[in-house]
């Protein structure tokens, strides 16, 4: 953000501000694992920080006024020093500026663990593992006219603080009654400060473009000139409104209430017979919604399942499940089902005879991806377990049959 901020255009004229104080409004203390800690979250100085960043920038000309007590004492003495030693009553100090311009606002916000992660392995002693995490402050700066009290403009930016941790170690006994144990790794942790800096930064650069925009204040050179810069600012605002507070692109149309989705099929049967060859079958399920997460579904299939020089049968089947999704306004989805329903026996070379209903338990889960709106890509694995150990003609073991099998297709959304 330094480089952009002092990239800037030349002004016209630059503009006085004044900025009396930039407080920390998140009202948060430091976390501590010890016992209560009253230093705070963030820092204390950010009026510092925006002076600064509004003299880099070369559009403004900030005055004092966070100690403006300091400054009018000053001056009280200088007038008496004066009269005290020039014997002169009359002497007039230069009058102070005054702002045309007045900034206000504040950090506003300071979230911690706003995403936590990592990934790790151990094996025979030995471990290597990282971790991450993200906090996020946000800050709100505005621009007040002294003249009417009319809020100008208007900005608000956010900045990800970062901390991660990579570590290393051993636990192994290298002899009898010696033992060996080893660590190792490093941490990093952005300071909050230049984080609050950047965001800072980030303010000044969108207040000076929004001022430009909205004829607030005047280049030095044609308008032009900067057209590149306003057009990458403008872009970026854009694309910061099609996206959530994890990065993801907004999806302004949630899935609707009702949907069809035909699937193509693979399923193997375990039960007491060697285990079967895979075979293909199709599937084509209706869903209505409960609500944005839950659905009640009907499927009707056909499948076969086939045991080499055992059994080789020809089944329809139908079932009703609840499904559960995870995350329904996102684009992917993890998806739960439960449910039940019956096969229909009408053709079997060996094994069971013809024209018989078994019911079965059924259970699933996979994942959904929306290609679009209206259509999405869907993943399943699935178990039916039966209530019954005769599917297979054969009676035997403890364990009712059970066929496991996996299904894709494409589900498309009807209606709002």
């Amino acid at each position: 953000m330094k480089k952009e901020l002092l990239s800037l255009p030349e002004p016209k004229e630059p503009v006085v501000v004044a900025v009396y104080k930039f407080r920390d409004q998140t009202g948060q203390y430091k976390e501590s694992n010890v016992g209560a800690s009253w230093s705070t979250a963030v820092t204390q100085g950010a009026t510092n920080i925006l002076i600064r960043a509004l003299e880099e920038s070369g559009w403004f000309v900030p005055i004092e006024r966070e100690n403006i007590s300091n400054l009018l004492n000053e001056r009280k003495i200088i007038r008496s020093s004066r009269e005290q030693y020039e014997g002169n009553n009359n002497i007039l100090l230069p009058p102070l500026l005054f702002a045309g311009v007045l900034l206000e606002g504040g950090i506003v916000s300071y979230e911690t663990n706003v995403f936590t992660g990592g990934a790790g392995i151990r094996y025979f002693g030995s471990n290597v593992s990282s971790q991450y995490r993200e906090d996020r402050v946000s800050i709100y700066l505005r621009a007040v006219s002294t003249s009417n009290g009319k809020v100008l403009k208007t900005v608000y930016t956010t900045k990800s603080i970062l901390s991660q941790e990579v570590s290393t170690g051993i636990f192994r006994y290298v002899k009898f009654k010696r033992l060996l144990e080893a660590e190792m790794g490093y941490t990093h942790n952005e300071p909050r400060e230049l984080a609050i800096t950047e965001a800072v930064e980030k303010a000044v650069h969108s207040l000076v473009i929004e001022g430009i925009i909205g004829r607030l204040w005047e280049l030095n050179e044609p308008i032009d000139s900067a057209q590149h810069i306003i057009d990458d600012y403008l872009e970026e605002k854009e694309a910061n409104r099609e996206i959530d507070y994890m990065g993801q692109p907004h999806i302004y149309q949630n899935r609707s209430g009702f949907y069809l989705n035909p699937m193509l099929t693979t399923q193997n049967y375990l039960g007491d017979y060697p285990s079967s060859e895979i075979r293909g079958g199709i599937n084509y399920s209706i869903g209505f919604g409960i609500n944005k997460s839950l659905y009640f579904e009907t499927s009707l299939g056909y499948h076969q399942v086939n045991v080499e020089n055992l059994m080789n049968s020809f089944e329809f089947y139908g079932d009703g499940n609840l499904v559960f999704l995870a995350n329904p306004t996102g684009k992917l989805s993890p998806l739960f089902s439960i449910g039940g329903g019956t096969y229909y026996n009408f053709g079997n070379e060996i094994g069971l005879s013809q024209n018989q209903l078994l019911p079965y338990f059924t259970y699933g889960a996979g994942i959904e991806y929306l290609v679009s709106p209206k259509s999405a890509l869907t993943l399943k694995a699935y178990l039916n377990q039966h209530m019954t150990d005769s599917y297979d003609g054969v009676v035997a073991g403890s364990l009712d049959d059970i066929i496991v099998g996996a299904r894709i297709g494409l589900k498309i959304y009807l209606g709002n």
